[in-house]
């Protein structure tokens, strides 16, 4: 007899780790985890370290008088202090709270209201609605703010030149509407009421109508089927939006500055000068507010009720009649006010251009119409004259123009690298969807997004601009910083598709021996193109409009949206009007191509 041979441990230890990376999936997910885990935590490392180090010439330095080095001396001033405390972290930490919560409720009110007459409703106009409500979202974030100081502001309340408000009927608008924490939230919440749109519009549109239609025949009170009915069932998505929108109002800086707002994302702006250490402690505490968020989001997916909305049997939703004339005013009010937030910013916008003072619209009621010129636009040459500051009109500003190929070259890039990663960790995660590494590897990806813009781009100011690695001010560290922010945008939107693949399908294409790469290009992309599209389109949006995120890591002239904040700076408020216009329609323009060669739509499948 023959004995038999056994394989010994290390050929059986050998033999799985060779089937473990013969399944492209795991390879994908091993690399890309250990990817993700050192851009996510290198830099949040490299802030927590800052916030303990010595900064030559600061208020560490002189509190601990040393030029480098660590201490604890940072933390001791600004919680033991009670001034420093007061005015540089408690009223600061306060204000983006009460920013973020307003703008949460301001944004579900309107955006959910805006979404219920639209699905369930006989609202005229629909269309048109749907398509124009996203526009806000599709701008930068700071075009209502400005929009908001040009109607509103005035010589008597703000010292500034009078607005449109002031200028045509002689209203003066008090302070509090004009500047700080009530116009943040307005703004902010106008911004995000989009969002709350598209993901409770989906729920509303597909609800299923028997839910409502048996409640109706046991003779319910239409407001108790409002209350006990249909809104448990969009409860997931108010919640979804309560945790996109939170994060991302905690981390604005360019509302709340323009706005007059102190909060951690402004003081941190002003303090990482003189209190770098400092303002590295708030940088912190906004990571930790992200993490929350996160860890909540797990736990509501852990506990979250089974809510089936679409069962099949009824398609035919009823729709609530607003009655011939009520359809029409209401659909009037909704046309007037998404006039006001998303086509009048453009007009307004480009009317700033020609104003010989922009901001100041008081010709309006003096009738002295031929002040208005077009030297913002044309001068080319006695650039000092005019109060042009040595700069030439925009169509022929170098620094302008550079900035606009600088932004084109970083959103592309960012929109390249951040879908490629993300359509392949969507694809390895739904594919290993019950691996403990998978779901580490999705949370990894997801973290940036639930952090304010303004803490990740500082943890990697901090991380790249050091004397070992010093990438300050070149493309590189935009491109660093924005693909691991908008990885989460294209992870997300892969991975709600690759959830819906059967695996027979690749399972087939493995049977007739046909490759990896094979499968990927002309069966999986294929099949859910308009939703990878997607995911290399919301990186490529929002790092055309990104400021928070960028303006640590370069100085004007890199990029439009820093540019705008430097001729800001200078006063030279037509020129980032014309920015602001540039912007928009670029962003207008290729969201228009988009949707005519993909079919891809923000507000699609809402009523749009």
């Amino acid at each position: 007899m023959h004995e038999t041979l056994r394989p010994s441990g290390t050929e059986i230890w050998l033999n799985k780790l060779r089937t473990f990376f013969s399944k492209p999936y795991n390879v994908i997910l091993l690399l890309l985890g250990i990817v993700l885990t050192v851009t996510t935590v290198a830099p949040i490392i490299a802030i927590l370290q800052d916030t303990v180090a010595i900064h030559p010439g600061t208020v560490d330095s002189k509190l601990t008088g040393q030029t480098s080095g660590y201490s604890f001396a940072n933390f001791v001033d600004l919680f033991t202090n009670k001034i420093v405390f007061r005015k540089f972290l408690l009223s600061p930490l306060l204000n983006t709270l009460y920013i973020s919560v307003g703008t949460c409720v301001v944004s579900i009110l309107f955006g959910g209201l805006v979404a219920f007459l639209v699905t369930r409703t006989n609202l005229a106009w629909k269309k048109y609605i749907s398509s124009i409500f996203i526009f806000p979202y599709i701008m930068p974030q700071w075009t209502l703010a400005v929009v908001w100081q040009n109607l509103f502001w005035s010589t008597r309340v703000t010292g500034t030149s009078d607005g449109l408000i002031a200028s045509l009927f002689q209203v003066y608008m008090p302070k509090w509407w004009c500047q700080g924490l009530f116009p943040s939230l307005m703004v902010l919440g106008l911004h995000y009421a989009p969002f709350a749109y598209i993901l409770i519009g989906g729920i509303f549109r597909n609800m299923d109508a028997n839910l409502e239609e048996a409640a109706t025949i046991l003779d319910t009170p239409k407001w108790k089927i409002m209350f006990r009915v249909t809104l448990p069932m969009v409860k997931p998505a108010i919640l979804s939006t309560v945790l996109l929108v939170f994060g991302s109002a905690m981390g604005s800086y360019p509302v709340p500055h323009y706005l007059g707002l102190s909060t951690l994302s402004t003081q941190y702006i002003s303090m990482n000068s003189s209190r770098t250490g400092e303002a590295s402690i708030l940088a912190v505490i906004m990571m930790i507010f992200g993490v929350t968020i996160m860890l909540l989001n797990q736990i509501s997916l852990t506990s979250r009720k089974s809510y089936t909305t679409v069962t099949g049997k009824s398609g035919q939703i009823s729709k609530i009649n607003l009655g011939k004339t009520g359809r029409y005013v209401i659909a009037l009010i909704l046309v007037i006010v998404t006039f006001f937030t998303s086509i009048f910013p453009i007009v307004s916008f480009a009317f700033e251009t020609f104003l010989p003072n922009p901001g100041d619209y008081s010709f309006l009621y003096t009738g002295n119409a031929e002040n208005l010129t077009t030297k913002w636009w044309i001068t080319n040459e006695n650039v000092t004259e005019n109060g042009m500051y040595g700069q030439k009109g925009i169509l022929y500003n170098e620094t302008i123009w550079k900035a606009f190929g600088g932004t084109i070259l970083v959103s592309v890039a960012c929109a390249l690298i951040a879908g490629t990663i993300g359509t392949l960790v969507g694809y390895a995660v739904a594919k290993q969807r019950r691996s403990k590494w998978a779901n580490y590897v999705n949370s990894v990806a997801f973290l940036p997004y639930l952090m304010p813009s303004i803490a990740v781009g500082a943890a990697f100011f901090v991380l790249l601009s050091s004397e070992k690695i010093n990438l300050f001010n070149t493309y590189w560290i935009l491109i660093i910083a924005g693909t691991v922010k908008y990885i989460p945008f294209a992870s997300r939107s892969s991975l709600n598709s690759m959830l819906q693949l059967s695996g027979e399908i690749e399972e087939a294409a493995i049977i007739q021996d046909i490759p990896w790469s094979k499968r990927m290009l002309r069966i999986i992309i294929p099949i859910q193109k308009s939703s990878i599209i997607s995911g290399y389109l919301l990186p490529f949006m929002t790092c055309l409009r990104e400021l928070s995120l960028f303006m640590l890591l370069c100085v004007q002239g890199f990029i439009l949206s820093t540019t705008l904040d430097y001729f800001d700076e200078m006063g030279l408020y037509a020129f980032s009007s014309g920015i602001n216009l540039l912007l928009i329609i670029t962003i207008l323009v290729f969201n228009t191509i988009v949707n005519k060669l993909t079919g891809a739509s923000l507000d699609e499948g809402i009523g749009g």
